[in-house]
């Protein structure tokens, strides 16, 4: 079987699959039944130093799609309301007691350094394995001068990264924030500032929906809402692409990343360690389903390694990072034209509209003539562009993009003759 076995910033998991910081990871009678079902790591949900932290309530909205809850879960959640010596003592307890699995915590403390290497000396006697800089959180703290207010100014990224990495021995990872034009600057900063590694994304800001009724956002608070952190499925695309504009960023290059965004199975595991993920963090769709999940993430995870021939993760990590580019380093002279697989047609003709309201007018539709015959759909592949559209409407995947021979050479606009930049 596939070795699972995680590391990254020196921080050893037997699995890369981790618990973000977040309610989930609260207290040590959470930390403990995720341990027991299998989770390889934990982010301990983010500790302060102020003792005046309240939180409200309600504090979750949530976005759905038919046949699925939560795809998107917005929260409206301070870091930690436990009393810091609680906290402390409880993660000193689970180390003990678990000492194969990864153990981070995650801090969060305004921008002093006193401040900071008070907290880091209290953290540092619990034994825990490393420490996140949480840099992302969108609501609330940041409003405090913490959290995203922080990890939106690179120059404070690198001077609070390098504060820690001067005052303990633990390694140091950076959580950055989404809510930022280009997420390589703060990453950027975090490297300089000596981190061992760095976790994205966070939250992203949001308001998830209206309450018509009460005319305010969700969640609502005795009548009025604000805007949260947004996570969940809905988030991963974003997350991917983040996750990979770091990876491939060269002088971000070989900065241990930890991938957290809308992960909640094992191929979503895959695609972020495809990326140069050495480890990945979930909460919502723990949130949702509870701590079990882990076990179809570790066996399909495994399964998947050993179809591949990949005995560890470091075989398959970063594998994806060479193959994304710009846009203007794209084949331009590549084509795929989409094709009906007949027998599989339901002829719900969904393809059909999609393409002729809103795309090449590249499918025809022949009507049922004769009892009990159903309509045909076909492509017309002299106006088909390879768009994708039809097959990705078609709700029985019975359309396939076809890629097309031919001889012609590898030509990326950079080349292209209708580029003005090209010389004539």
């Amino acid at each position: 079987m596939a070795d699972l076995t995680s590391v990254i910033a020196g921080i050893k998991s037997p699995n890369p699959f981790w618990l973000a910081s977040a309610p989930p990871t609260d207290k040590q009678y959470n930390v403990e039944r995720a341990f027991k079902a299998g989770w390889g790591g934990v982010v301990w949900k983010t500790l302060g130093e102020d003792p005046h932290v309240v939180n409200v309530s309600s504090r979750y909205g949530g976005t759905d799609l038919p046949g699925q809850r939560l795809m998107g879960l917005n929260n409206i959640e301070l870091i930690t309301d436990r009393p810091l010596d609680v906290n402390l003592r409880e993660i000193t307890e689970v180390k003990r007691k678990w000492p194969d699995r990864a153990l981070i915590v995650s801090l969060m403390v305004p921008c002093e350094e006193e401040s900071w290497k008070r907290i880091l000396k209290k953290v540092e006697q619990t034994g825990a394995d490393g420490i996140e800089l949480n840099f992302g959180c969108p609501h609330g703290m940041s409003e405090r001068g913490m959290g995203a207010a922080v990890g939106q100014v690179p120059e404070y990224v690198e001077m609070v990264t390098r504060w820690c990495k001067a005052n303990t021995r633990m390694p140091v990872l950076v959580k950055l924030t989404p809510n930022i034009t280009d997420v390589r600057m703060p990453a950027r900063a975090a490297k300089n500032g000596g981190a061992d590694g760095v976790s994205l994304i966070n939250t992203i800001n949001s308001i998830v929906s209206i309450d018509l009724d009460q005319m305010s956002p969700t969640p609502v608070v005795g009548g009025k809402g604000t805007h949260g952190g947004y996570c969940g499925p809905a988030v991963k695309p974003i997350a991917l692409n983040m996750v990979a504009e770091i990876a491939r960023d060269p002088a971000t290059h070989g900065l241990p990343i930890s991938g957290i965004g809308g992960i909640g199975n094992w191929r979503d595991a895959a695609e972020f360690i495809s990326l140069g993920c050495g480890s990945v963090q979930v909460c919502t769709a723990a949130m949702h389903y509870g701590f079990k999940i882990v076990e179809d993430m570790t066996d399909g995870l495994s399964n998947w390694m050993d179809s591949k021939g990949y005995r560890k993760l470091s075989d398959f990590m970063g594998k994806a990072v060479p193959n994304v580019k710009n846009w203007n380093e794209l084949d331009l002279n590549f084509q795929t034209i989409a094709k009906i697989r007949q027998d599989d047609c339901i002829s719900c003709g969904l393809c059909y509209i999609a393409c002729e309201d809103t795309s090449h007018q590249a499918i025809s539709h022949l009507k049922a003539t004769a009892k009990g015959e159903k309509a045909k759909y076909e492509v017309i592949d002299k106006e088909c562009v390879g768009c994708n559209l039809c097959a990705l409407v078609c709700p029985v995947h019975c359309i396939e993009m076809v890629p097309q021979k031919h001889n012609k050479p590898y030509l990326p606009w950079t080349k292209h003759p209708n580029n003005p930049m090209v010389a004539k």
